[in-house]
């Protein structure tokens, strides 16, 4: 992680979210208090314990992928992720034949892609045996014969930085970063290097994530999800005492970082400054309940590498991701670090989307600190006193220092956070 000491600039933002595609109508619903949960009807969700989540409603990939035949070989996390760097170039108002491609480059951060069942039931159900026992020899030749020859490129993780450079014509450092839920905040600090270190001078760094495909929601079970089928819009409540679980959900969003000198030579508008990035581990085993350790290094080193301090930090955007002992960890790192500087969780807006979440929240916060409004979280309504923190609810809050931290905390330790500030 890094302390940026050659000025690196935010000058677009693209998101495909729960609550909008596109800036605009992302922010809109993010300062509106809108939600993006929703009963899941991507699939069959009927023999689901849980059957809503924060899908995103109306993504047609028909109107950003090109050419049209890589949808053949993209998964739908990789077609959000195209589709939001698009969006991020369209916002930062790059042509990319005005650009240098050697210097043009892409980090992403990516989840596990999980298959289609589609793709794989005609090669199992050759593989049962007449008595309805699973043969290993009969899958080896069916999986062969069965499955399209390009099928795995629609679940490798680097396919989403791959496809978008392609595109793009970026020709710079391209690289994938999959480490779960920081994986997209990481992928900030990884690019932000890149151009720190002079190799590119334009770089997008991006997450995207699906936390709601069928094999992904079986394979992780339900025990850490909130169970409100009846009152699903309420059911990702951060911090809030009546918690019951987190909310799955899909999305993805894109930052382009550019080196000052090369925004100011363009003219380009700059949305933020990202003062510095940090990265920290709280190694335990899975079994144990966190203790937030993770959060607080990162946070005192993020701080210390941007030059802040709790008086002149404007705002937190939290993890948050509403389960009762992550919260608590991660609350009350906050707050023995940054006293009562103001947090706001906006997966209470659009639910959990695994590496897609931490660009989804960065860009909240580039909109807030450019805006001077820093959106509510929703669905706060009984503090729990073992989150002592200052939760913004009820409503957007402004005259704040224009200043942010987005934070990430994965389950089993790891810990990122970016610092910006307004342009």
């Amino acid at each position: 992680m890094m302390e940026i000491s050659r000025d690196v600039v935010i000058t677009g933002v693209g998101v495909v979210s729960p609550i909008g595609i596109g800036t605009d109508p992302f922010w809109h619903a993010l300062l509106a208090g809108e939600s993006g949960i929703r009963p899941i009807d991507l699939f069959d969700s009927s023999g689901l314990t849980v059957q809503f989540g924060g899908q995103i409603a109306g993504f047609d990939p028909k109107l950003y992928v090109r050419p049209r035949k890589s949808l053949k070989v993209m998964s739908r996390e990789i077609q959000l992720g195209f589709a939001a760097a698009d969006l991020a170039m369209a916002d930062a108002g790059i042509v990319n034949d005005r650009l240098e491609p050697e210097r043009f480059g892409v980090v992403f951060g990516n989840d596990m892609i999980y298959a289609d069942l589609e793709d794989l039931e005609t090669a199992y159900r050759r593989a049962r045996t007449g008595d309805g026992q699973f043969c290993y020899e009969q899958w080896s030749e069916a999986i062969h014969e069965e499955l399209h020859p390009l099928w795995l490129l629609k679940h490798l993780p680097n396919m989403t930085a791959s496809h978008i450079a392609i595109a793009q014509d970026a020709r710079g450092p391209n690289n994938t970063i999959v480490l779960g839920d920081v994986s997209g905040l990481l992928a900030v600090a990884e690019a932000a290097s890149v151009i720190e270190r002079g190799w590119a001078d334009v770089m997008l760094a991006g997450g995207t994530g699906s936390r709601l495909h069928p094999t992904a929601l079986v394979a992780r079970g339900n025990a850490q999800l909130s169970k409100r089928n009846d009152d699903f819009q309420a059911a990702c409540r951060p911090f809030d005492l009546n918690r019951d679980g987190l909310v799955n959900a899909e999305g993805a969003g894109v930052v382009v970082l550019e080196s000052r000198e090369h925004a100011d030579r363009r003219g380009a508008r700059i949305r933020s400054r990202l003062l510095a990035t940090a990265a920290r581990c709280e190694p335990r085993q899975r079994q144990d309940s966190p203790t937030g350790r993770g959060v607080r290094l990162v946070l005192r080193e993020v701080l210390r590498r941007a030059g802040l301090d709790a008086a002149s930090l404007g705002h937190v955007n939290a993890h948050g991701l509403s389960t009762v002992a992550m919260d608590r960890a991660e609350a009350q790192a906050i707050a023995a670090e940054l006293g009562d500087t103001p947090v706001t969780a906006p997966k209470s807006s659009f639910g959990h989307a695994g590496a897609g979440g931490g660009l989804l929240e960065l860009v909240a916060s580039v909109l807030a600190v450019e805006a001077d409004a820093i959106p509510p979280t929703l669905n706060y309504d009984t503090p729990d006193p073992e989150c002592p923190i200052q939760v913004i609810h009820d409503g957007p809050l402004s005259g704040r220092p224009r200043t942010a931290i987005s934070l990430n905390f994965g389950s089993m330790g790891q810990a990122a956070a970016v610092a910006i500030a307004a342009g």
